[in-house]
């Protein structure tokens, strides 16, 4: 059977209460009590409930980690950093599946049947309404991934997508293309309307260089091969921004089925320089967004949250840059 809170009581003479306190973080004990205490649990092989341990405290330590695109392999990254990265501070994640379902109401409600203390949007395409909704409920939320305010009504956590537009189109201009396009994900993402806008922003000042844009149905590798497939039965460009990697990885699947080459024949650039991008077969030029960086601050948000829930918002904002590999020629000297 297993050992209880009694049995160490007993062992170490002391009251129940003792050893409660024993095991719950700020509690007031002796330190002679607490060393009869942790010796007993020692020897009898002792764990403290941690469900328990949350009826006395009122806190569970379970974070809600809430994303709705399983399909991008660049969540494996995230979701490895964020429960590595919760699990080293004493909090449990509780992952979250949102699949196409992506109207808060069922989910806010889950997480408060579950006594969630905090919650993580990770994601890009979601709008900061999904997020406000988890506030609006009193649970403190982060939204990682999430569109950049300059006031925000959540925490957010990130990078500037406009700007990771201008910079796609920066590198297309110095490569000197006449005729370049936009590959984005979902036409309805925060993430692709935000790259496109940064990305036309910034084609405007070459007016000599044609412009096209279209939409995949999401951020996925099918969905990339299916839109550049489309693309090359056209009159394709002779570059594309793919508005994320896995994108990328897709188009570049139809150009070569297409027994075309890359980039000699047509030049593609990513972003998030997710782990897959730096393989050899693959060797995409993209956009760096610091996911280490971003998550590592969220958690600490999120943290901190759960000793002040209503922490004024703040947007913390990272830096990206470009990663030249294979997948664009190589920049011509400034």
């Amino acid at each position: 059977m297993a050992v209880t809170l009694k049995d160490v009581a007993l062992k170490a003479g002391v009251s129940r209460s003792a050893v409660s306190r024993t095991f719950t973080a700020g509690a007031s004990v002796s330190e002679k009590t607490r060393r009869k205490v942790q010796k007993a649990a020692t020897e009898l092989g002792y764990s403290p409930n941690a469900l328990a341990s949350a009826m006395t405290t009122g806190r569970t330590k379970l974070i809600g980690l809430v994303s709705n695109n399983f399909h991008n392999p660049i969540f494996l990254e995230v979701f490895d950093l964020f429960t590595r990265g919760l699990q080293d501070r004493g909090l449990r994640p509780l992952i979250v599946n949102l699949s196409d379902e992506t109207t808060p109401d069922k989910w806010v409600q889950m997480l408060q049947q579950y006594s969630v203390d905090g919650v993580v949007v990770a994601s890009s395409t979601l709008p900061p309404s999904f997020a406000k909704a988890f506030r609006d409920a009193r649970i403190p939320v982060v939204h990682c991934f999430g569109r950049h305010a300059s006031t925000p009504e959540v925490h957010v956590v990130g990078i500037d997508n406009i700007e990771a537009g201008r910079m796609a189109a920066r590198e297309l201009i110095r490569r000197e293309y006449s005729n370049v396009g936009f590959l984005g994900g979902p036409e309805d993402a925060t993430s692709t309307g935000d790259r496109l806008d940064g990305f036309l922003q910034e084609m405007a000042t070459a007016p000599h260089i044609e412009v096209t844009s279209s939409f995949a149905s999401a951020y996925s590798f099918d969905a990339g091969r299916v839109e550049m497939t489309k693309r090359l039965m056209t009159d394709p460009a002779q570059a594309y921004f793919c508005g994320d990697d896995v994108l990328t990885i897709g188009a570049l699947s139809a150009i070569q089925s297409a027994g075309l080459s890359c980039p000699d024949d047509i030049g593609l650039i990513g972003l998030n320089d997710m782990e897959m991008s730096r393989w050899e077969n693959l060797d995409l030029t993209t956009i760096h967004q610091p996911v280490r960086q971003i998550i590592a601050s969220s958690i600490e948000l999120i943290e901190a949250m759960l000793e002040e829930p209503d922490r004024y918002p703040e947007a913390r904002l990272f830096q990206c840059h470009v990663i030249d590999r294979g997948t664009l020629p190589k920049r011509s000297a400034p």
